[in-house]
């Protein structure tokens, strides 16, 4: 079992690996989903990230993912023992979507059916809207948190300036504010979460779980060239990566891989394991033997010079 941490100053705690639901009812039925997610439990896994919208992007309905959680944690009787986080914000609620306080309120209800639950311990806004003014954003999720219905409050992917005002805003209205920020964080994208930002988060009391551990599989090493990923479905994902940058975050992936006997994908979360500011990173798995590989990631620890090593990759010239 692996100790939990605090998730900021939420008073939630989270598992040190999230499990990303993105693939529940997508690329995975309900059988392999439920076989996934007990294997993650098993190991104290118990942290759980969905959202309304998943998998509305690969041509469903969306919902897909938080109705298999929901069922399993049925199924299990295990909801007391679960941290659910989802989103509202992208999937249309009556042919709309940002965050809207009536988008707001419908889609929280939708996820709490779907989830077969009275409560959700981190709902996000899954995308900043600036067409809404944030105070009554602000209300509209606080009215949520007490009603009982969401235990915290998250943003996923706002700028820092935007994080900022919000918070100001809640503190003077006297609303409960963002407690988690969920960024696009790995090897190649360490930039788009700077220092600065991370540094931020910690003086707030603001948790991290961080997205994208893998870049969606480029950082397993298995795609090296430009024609590993030609006419297959990662293309639109992994383009951009095969650059100086990609070969030197590989190169050193591959250095410390032969110093420690690791995999690349683990060696690839115990760096942002090892980041100041990171709660957690979300990985997701489609397999139950992916889980077991993901899993030695928790206890690996890079050496001084492998985490400067890597740091430095990571940096874009």
């Amino acid at each position: 079992m692996f100790e939990k941490r605090a998730l900021g100053a939420t008073g939630l705690s989270v598992s040190p690996l999230v499990v990303g639901g993105n693939v529940f009812g997508w690329t995975a039925d309900e059988a392999t989903s439920f076989a996934i997610l007990d294997a993650f439990a098993a190991a104290g896994i118990t942290t759980i990230d969905t959202a309304d919208v998943y998998s509305a992007f690969a041509g469903k309905a969306g919902g897909e993912s938080e109705t298999v959680i929901g069922a399993w944690m049925k199924a299990r009787g295990n909801r007391d023992r679960i941290q659910v986080a989802t989103k509202v914000g992208l999937l249309p609620i009556d042919g709309r979507t940002g965050l809207d306080p009536t988008v707001i309120a419908a889609g929280v209800e939708a996820s709490l059916r779907r989830l077969q639950t009275d409560y959700i311990d981190l709902e996000y806004a899954h995308v900043d809207d600036e067409t809404v003014p944030q105070e009554a954003v602000a209300e509209a999720f606080d009215r949520l948190v007490r009603a009982g219905k969401v235990r915290a409050i998250g943003a996923s992917n706002f700028p820092q300036e935007r994080l900022a005002s919000a918070l100001d805003i809640a503190a003077r209205e006297g609303f409960v504010g963002y407690g988690a920020i969920q960024p696009n964080f790995n090897l190649m994208t360490a930039d788009r979460f700077p220092a600065a930002y991370r540094q931020f988060c910690l003086d707030r009391g603001i948790g991290v779980l961080s997205y994208y551990a893998l870049a969606g599989g480029f950082l397993t090493g298995k795609y090296r060239r430009p024609e590993d990923i030609r006419g297959g479905a990662r293309a639109q994902w992994l383009g951009d990566y095969f650059n100086p940058r990609g070969d030197a975050v590989l190169a050193a992936l591959d250095q410390v891989a032969a110093e420690t006997g690791a995999t690349m994908a683990q060696i690839a979360i115990a760096w942002i394991l090892a980041t100041p500011g990171i709660t957690a990173p979300i990985a997701s798995a489609t397999s139950v033997a992916q889980v077991e590989s993901l899993l030695p990631a928790l206890t690996l620890k890079l050496s001084p010079d492998q985490k400067a090593a890597l740091d430095a990759a990571a940096t874009p010239a």
